[in-house]
């Protein structure tokens, strides 16, 4: 039989919220050897708080290129953080982390997990465009793992009013991630360009929160508890 590809945006907030996150990721790591007997995953690590510390140490600069440098240094951290979870795995590909969908395909071949980052510079975009675009690529479904157990009409952590939002249609989850101005370093659960690829190719995408027992049951086809976006 042969193995879906699943591809899994890793939020940097859940490898190194402060400092690296030991417990969540051994869990993390069990959940996908428990289930790579039937799938293959493509990790696609962010850069979190470590990514939004040297971004917003750039925040005063007067330069042109500011923004650019910004994205540069994201686009680092979230490969110095794949290259953690690749070790963190036991594993060595020897060919470092894929700056492209070819390497990635490549390595696919060999392995049942592959972690990247950001692939390549791109004008307002994170991580999640990049896990988007290889989803797209692979015409399969896409699980974004995030500090909250899924999509809310207003940020959680701040407001205890907020309503959690089990499951929204691609159209209308755009229309909420357009509301935001982009900026390097932003933290909502999925940017505002991986909100028009998913809606564009019509990815089935799903939020959840740090409760991996949601991520074997979505990889399972059972009950979760997190968003679903269709």
């Amino acid at each position: 039989m042969k193995k879906k590809v699943i591809v899994i945006s890793l939020g940097g907030s859940l490898i190194v919220p402060n400092k690296i996150n030991i417990e969540f990721l051994t869990k993390f790591k069990k959940a996908l050897i428990k289930n790579k007997k039937k799938y293959k995953f493509i990790i696609v690590c962010g850069g979190g708080k470590t990514a939004r510390n040297y971004i917003h140490a750039l925040d005063e600069e007067k330069t042109k290129k500011k923004e650019y440098f910004q994205g540069l240094l994201g686009i680092s951290i979230t490969r110095l953080n794949a290259r953690f979870m690749t070790y963190f795995f036991g594993e060595d590909t020897h060919q470092g982390i894929p700056h492209d969908m070819k390497t990635i395909k490549n390595l696919l071949r060999i392995h049942d997990i592959v972690f990247c980052g950001a692939l390549r510079y791109a004008k307002k975009e994170t991580s999640d465009s990049t896990s988007a675009k290889i989803a797209k690529q692979f015409n399969t479904d896409f699980i974004n793992l995030t500090n909250v157990k899924g999509l809310y009409n207003k940020n959680p952590k701040k407001f205890r009013s907020a309503k959690f939002i089990p499951e929204i249609s691609h159209k209308n989850f755009l229309k909420i991630a357009k509301k935001m101005k982009f900026k390097p370093g932003q933290h909502f659960v999925l940017d505002q360009n991986a909100a028009k690829i998913i809606k564009k190719y019509k990815i089935k995408t799903y939020i959840l929160g740090q409760d991996l027992k949601n991520l074997n049951n979505v990889l399972n086809n059972k009950h979760f508890i997190g968003t679903l976006i269709s």
